[in-house]
């Protein structure tokens, strides 16, 4: 039996900005609707690759998903602090102007 030698041509970039957007772009084709499968004959890249970057960037959603939490939380105790100072200024003020 002879061996067939497929030599498959390794994707080579110059900016890690176009690796990141071919990354977005398979992500976003996936999204749309093509199958992993076909992303990955058309691209000449692994399916595993492809199913590795989804789950990446699931990761990475969540990250940014709670960081943007802990900050609503953050924002909104300063506001409820903002809030209660106010009040008392209005107070004072009241007490104030009555003199």
């Amino acid at each position: 039996m002879k061996r067939e030698n497929k030599s498959k041509k390794r994707r080579s970039y110059d900016r890690a900005a176009n690796r990141a957007e071919f990354k977005s772009n398979i992500l976003r084709m996936n999204e749309e609707g093509r199958s992993v499968s076909s992303l990955a004959d058309s691209f000449g890249i692994k399916e595993k690759l492809i199913y590795r970057w989804k789950s990446s960037a699931r990761v990475s959603s969540k990250r940014t998903d709670s960081i943007a939490e802990e900050e609503v939380k953050q924002l909104r105790s300063e506001l409820k602090e903002t809030q209660q100072e106010r009040d008392i200024l209005k107070k004072a003020l009241a007490i104030f102007s009555r003199l």
